[in-house]
């Protein structure tokens, strides 16, 4: 039994894409399914998605509303169930506000990126933190080509590298959750 608060986001600003311009990515169907499930599969506070366009929270609202009110919550109630985590904010700040009042402390952020950065941490640090320490901690995850370097390093920690060295190391979101969060709240196996 863990004994910190564990949430996560995810973001669609400020990312890069594959020319490392800083962009406004889109949200996507399956990021929001899969996600929600990996969250509720290993008990996530929170599942936060940020994005500063109007135009995505209406799509968002539509895609939530279907499965928590609509045909696709009563036809799947697992589904309808890990939706139930899952939370909009326009932008990071709105979210650490939200989780500040919820908690009554203020989270730790950790950054995590197929790139290595000077305040890396390791899962086996990390995994003993949550499970040990009372404390609050937010998971930001980017999409596109990963998040803004100032971001990341504004962070308190920086998540090391799923696979560091490999000569291929581009997951989808999707698939970075899950193994992140096997690593981080799953059995103790992995260690």
């Amino acid at each position: 039994m863990r004994r910190a608060k564990v949430y996560i986001a995810l973001l669609h600003y400020p990312m890069y894409n594959k020319r490392m311009d800083v962009i406004t990515t889109s949200i996507t169907n399956l990021d929001l399914h899969d996600i929600a499930r990996a969250s509720r599969t290993y008990d996530v506070d929170g599942f936060l998605v940020i994005h500063p366009s109007e135009n995505q929270h209406n799509l968002l609202r539509e895609i939530v509303a279907y499965w928590q009110e609509g045909y696709g919550g009563k036809y799947n109630p697992d589904r309808k169930e890990a939706f139930e985590l899952l939370r909009t904010f326009y932008t990071l700040e709105e979210a650490l506000a939200y989780i500040e009042k919820e908690t009554g402390k203020k989270p730790l952020t950790v950054a995590t990126d197929a790139r290595v950065y000077p305040n890396t941490v390791s899962y086996r640090d990390l995994k003993t933190r949550i499970k040990e320490e009372d404390g609050v901690y937010l998971i930001l995850f980017g999409t596109g080509w990963g998040i803004k370097k100032e971001l990341m390093e504004a962070c308190d920690y920086i998540l090391e590298p799923i696979e560091k060295g490999r000569s291929y190391n581009h997951l989808s979101v999707r698939s970075a959750v899950a193994i992140i969060l096997d690593r981080l709240l799953g059995e103790e196996w992995y260690l």
